[in-house]
């Protein structure tokens, strides 16, 4: 039978560690200058690659990391240096990238893994899983990461809009603080990483 208390503690979870709407600005900064019809493209790829990356790893997550000796503390500092690397390009404007490239680039990386689909997402899935004990309680919790990631798209999609709004000395502006609203992310999960190798250790 359907378990809506394991669909909704895994979905809340999974909104407040992925948080759509806090996405929004950081989608708009790095599509910006893309036409409509491209945004709506990358849109669709980062929920693609989310759920993609997320489904890999509730299927055989804790498999695939002791198979490659990567613990989650590792998963998560290498997850923060990436996103700083991206919060930097957009603090500083650099925009240097072919522009094919930086399509499919940006939809996989940053957008997809580790934006979206972070080690923290991976690791509540993981956990979500592994505590599923019948099959109700396996669909509740794929229900759930499906739901997530058709919210994840909508808010993507439909932010498209805002960009008519704000025309492009506000996507400038959004550039700007999405770069900052991301380097604070990026640190702090490398702290996080940081704390819980101190723990293990």
């Amino acid at each position: 039978m359907f378990d809506f208390a394991v669909f909704g503690s895994l979905f809340l979870t999974l909104f407040v560690i992925m948080d759509p709407p806090g996405i929004t600005p950081i989608f708009l900064a790095l599509t910006s200058g893309r036409p409509a019809k491209v945004q709506r493209r990358m849109a669709g790829q980062a929920a693609a690659v989310a759920f993609g990356v997320i489904a890999v790893f509730g299927i055989g997550g804790q498999q695939i990391l002791d198979y490659l000796h990567v613990s989650v503390p590792a998963l998560m500092i290498a997850g923060g240096l990436l996103l700083l690397l991206i919060a930097l390009d957009l603090l500083t404007g650099k925009n240097d990238e072919p522009t094919q490239t930086k399509d499919v680039n940006v939809a996989l990386v940053p957008l997809g893994m580790p934006l979206l689909a972070g080690p923290g997402a991976i690791v509540s899935v993981i956990l979500a899983v592994q505590h599923a004990s019948g099959v109700g309680d396996q669909v509740a919790v794929w229900t759930a990461i499906a739901a997530m990631h058709v919210v994840l798209w909508v808010t993507m999609r439909y932010s498209l809009l805002i960009i008519r709004v704000i025309k492009e000395g506000g996507v400038v502006l959004v550039t700007r603080l999405s770069g900052m609203m991301l380097s604070a992310i990026a640190v702090q999960q490398i702290i996080n990483g940081v704390i819980q190798v101190a723990h293990t250790a």
